[in-house]
Order: structure tokens, then sequence, then C-alpha cells
């Protein structure tokens, strides 16, 4: 593994982990590059692709803030008893 890049559908750059060395320069033209290419892909297309001398695999999420806002609100019980049982 060599990136991992987390983009929005709209193509904003929310993560990225770089696990060689490149030139800020590079990072960048690869996340473009790399970034409009998935995008461009439609999504019933195989989620692997051959992109320069890489093997790239990617996964579509679809979330809303509502999906989240709920997960957050059955998780708070669990964190006010933990710190209940903290103090």
């Amino acid at each position: 593994m060599q990136f991992m890049l987390l983009f929005s559908r709209q193509g904003k750059l929310r993560l990225q982990k770089w696990y060689v060395p490149l030139s800020d320069k590079e990072k960048k033209k690869i996340t473009r590059e790399l970034v409009q290419t998935v995008l461009a892909r439609k999504p019933k297309m195989c989620s692997f692709l051959e992109w320069r001398d890489l093997k790239v695999v990617y996964k579509r999420k679809v979330s809303s803030d509502q999906d989240l806002f709920g997960v957050n609100l059955t998780v708070v019980p669990y964190i006010h008893t933990y710190y209940f049982i903290m103090n």
C-alpha cells in the first residue's frame, strides 16, 4: 500500500495518508488525477482499476448527516456510563 485517500463526491480531499516519500507537488498531482478518475467511473463498475503502474481499490460510501447523528445518539448512553464508572 502506497497511500490512502478519502474524498467526497465533489472531489474535496478529506483525509490522506502516504506510505511512500513523495514531494508535495507529486502528491497533489496524484491526488488530482486519481480523484478525477474514480469520480468519472459509473457506480456499477468494478471497484478495482489499474492506474499508472498501480492497482487501485476504492469503495463508494453513502452517508448522510442524519445517519451519523443517529449513530452518535446511540453511543451517548455508553459514554455516560463509562464516564460515571471512571469517576
